[in-house]
């Protein structure tokens, strides 16, 4: 019987795998799957043994002041494995944590896979000789990281976004809402985006909804605003909204993919902005800038991210947003594929054998 253990350590990560988790039990009813993950993951069919919300851990300083909870998670993490005695790990994404994870694994001969591939083009090149050690065949996301692993001597894959997957169509919706708020899926995030996006909004008198993270408790939402904010998930604020104000990360990719103008968001602290600046050689940080390698949607960095700013962006774009949606559709031709967990699922049996 084959028996696969999964680590992801935030929601996309647990949304990508429930999906190659679910094509899993359709191809080998009897596939026995263990996890570090979250609640789609375990209702796909995984037994999760620590979920991901214990784990996320934002920036250079707070993985500093965790460092021993970290340190305990691997201790914990190595002997959930060794107790399972899985044919393959899979890790997903969250490449601080599963690079090191990976190493162990190769030194226990567990066959390994790395899907969502860690971002050694944008930093952290020196990551390239891990993964070429310690990983078996690497699954990558975005079109352009095949032919940059393989040209690196690494087994790449690309079956496309597995965010086209969740989202099949552009809504037809009504919209009911000004602008969706899109602050981020950790406190530090949302502390941090969260006033900037409600005070551009107040200003503007503009109607406005927040996605609120799952595993985000509400009171955190309530203090950074007032008491009579507005929440629905990821997926129906975007249903629901004209316009987007959008925390860096895959929540700008989704929110192109539902063909909603945006504004990308960033704010880190000072000294983890710091630091990344010196190691980061990007022109962009948005998904979706990146991957059209043209400056798409507006970007509002740090001291640039403030709430004049915000709504003078806003009012520049709101009226007359034809080009970004023009670009949002070559972003779809360009990432949707077909059958991508099914093919992904494919190749962990295969190297199950």
């Amino acid at each position: 019987m084959k028996k696969v253990f999964f680590i992801a350590g935030e929601l996309s990560g647990d949304i990508h795998a429930s999906k190659v988790i679910t094509e899993l039990k359709v191809k080998e009813p009897h596939i026995e799957i263990e996890a570090w993950g979250g609640d789609r993951m375990s209702e796909a069919g995984a037994i999760i043994r620590k979920h991901y919300k214990e784990l996320a851990f934002m920036g250079f300083v707070e993985v500093l002041l965790n460092i021993f909870t970290i340190y305990k998670n691997f201790k914990l993490c190595k002997a959930h494995i060794e107790a399972f005695a899985p044919d393959t790990v899979v890790f997903v994404d969250y490449p601080g944590f599963n690079l090191r994870m990976a190493k162990w694994c190769k030194s226990k001969s567990y066959k390994t896979i790395y899907y969502i591939a860690p971002q050694v083009w944008a930093w952290k090149k020196n990551r390239i000789e891990s993964i070429k050690k310690y990983i078996d065949k690497l699954v990558v996301i975005l079109p352009f990281e095949k032919s940059y692993f393989e040209a690196r001597g690494v087994d790449a894959h690309y079956f496309g976004h597995p965010l086209t997957e969740e989202i099949s169509t552009t809504s037809t919706q009504n919209k009911v809402y000004d602008i969706a708020l899109l602050p981020g899926s950790r406190v530090q995030e949302i502390k941090r985006m969260l006033p900037v996006m409600l005070e551009a909004c107040q200003k503007a008198g503009k109607s406005h909804i927040i996605a609120k993270a799952p595993h985000i408790p509400i009171s955190v939402y309530h203090d950074y605003g007032h008491d009579n904010l507005k929440f629905e998930s990821i997926d129906q604020i975007l249903s629901m909204s004209e316009f987007a104000f959008v925390s860096s990360g895959t929540a700008t990719l989704e929110t192109a993919l539902y063909g909603v103008p945006q504004i990308v968001c960033y704010r880190g602290s000072a000294i983890s902005v710091w630091i990344a600046r010196r190691l980061i050689d990007l022109k962009y940080i948005s998904l979706v800038n990146l991957i059209l390698d043209k400056a798409a949607i507006p970007e509002l960095i740090q001291e640039d991210l403030y709430a004049d700013k915000l709504l003078a962006t806003y009012n520049q774009i709101k009226n007359s947003p034809q080009a970004i949606l023009e670009d949002y559709q070559s972003l779809n031709a360009i990432l949707r594929e077909q059958d991508i967990s099914a093919q992904i699922a494919d190749l962990i049996l295969a190297s199950s054998l």
